[in-house]
């Protein structure tokens, strides 16, 4: 497979992650972690499917333990704070901030070998941050709201815990993408138990809810996985990193027309900048 191609087919990642916000909001009132559960088990039996289509079956025998642990953590990290994200902050705004990983991305990048950072990235990332912060400063719309900065940051830790697995992932290219299957069964089983623990069952309680809820599971947490990692592993993960950012104007969007989300200009102002930054940092990346 050819670098441009394993680039373009992690896109097809952000494609759909640009409805992740959208069906999240569709699934509530669901708590986060038995979302997890009912999502992660979906799209890990996604991938036991295509594995045996394929063959990958036996090749997951061969996967240390600690490389399913690294998995297992980042994939039920991340979502487990992007649904609590959602769930205590307004979507569109916990979204755009979560959105930060794209750029994340690309600063950590410089730290892998043969990578390197140039003025452009710290442009743009200066830029992105700006965004964030016309956000929390309530230039969403309803202006400043203190009970929304747990969301806030439980939305930046989020962006930080995908681009930390993104990166790292990189030196796991030895690893095979079917491995993502048992990534996604195991974040199922540890977001279960930790629910009825920690939360009270609430399953969707109409069929728009459960529709979500199967798209979830189907698309931004099923089959996105694995075409992302083929991008990170095989790709370009700087142009990957920054086109990434077609994800918060498409999720806003999407919020948008649907209803969910107010157009604001705060809102538009903080999408602008944080898209902006991604762009100069993609050309920044072009450019090496």
């Amino acid at each position: 497979m050819t670098k441009m191609r394993a680039t373009a087919i992690g896109f097809v990642a952000v494609l759909l992650w640009s409805l992740l916000a959208l069906f999240t909001v569709g699934s509530a009132p669901t708590p986060p972690l038995l979302l997890n559960t009912i999502c992660f088990t979906i799209g890990g039996a996604l991938g036991l499917i295509w594995a045996t289509a394929t063959g990958g079956l036996s090749g997951l025998k061969k996967v240390p333990w600690t490389t399913y642990l690294f998995g297992t953590l980042g994939l039920f990290g991340y979502h487990a704070l992007y649904f609590s994200a959602l769930r205590m902050a307004p979507a569109a705004e916990a979204g755009l901030i979560a959105y930060l990983w794209p750029l994340l991305i690309v600063l950590m990048s410089g730290l892998l070998p043969g990578e390197h950072l140039r003025i452009g990235h710290l442009i743009g990332a200066c830029l992105g941050f700006a965004g964030a912060a016309v956000i929390i400063a309530g230039g969403g719309g309803a202006g400043f709201q203190a009970q929304h900065l747990p969301g806030y940051a439980l939305a930046l830790l989020c962006a930080l815990t995908w681009s930390g697995y993104s990166v790292l992932s990189r030196k796991l290219g030895d690893t095979p993408t079917s491995s993502v299957a048992v990534f996604c069964l195991a974040a199922a089983l540890a977001s279960g138990l930790l629910h009825l623990a920690l939360e009270d069952t609430v399953f969707p309680d109409t069929t728009l809810g459960w529709v979500s809820v199967l798209a979830l599971g189907l698309g931004p947490v099923g089959a996105a996985f694995y075409v992302w990692d083929i991008g990170v592993k095989q790709g370009d993960i700087q142009i990957l990193g920054t086109s990434s950012y077609a994800a918060p104007l498409l999720s806003t969007l999407a919020l948008v027309v649907a209803g969910i989300t107010a157009p604001s200009w705060g809102l538009a102002i903080a999408a602008f900048l944080i898209t902006g930054g991604a762009l100069i940092a993609a050309r920044a990346s072009l450019k090496a």
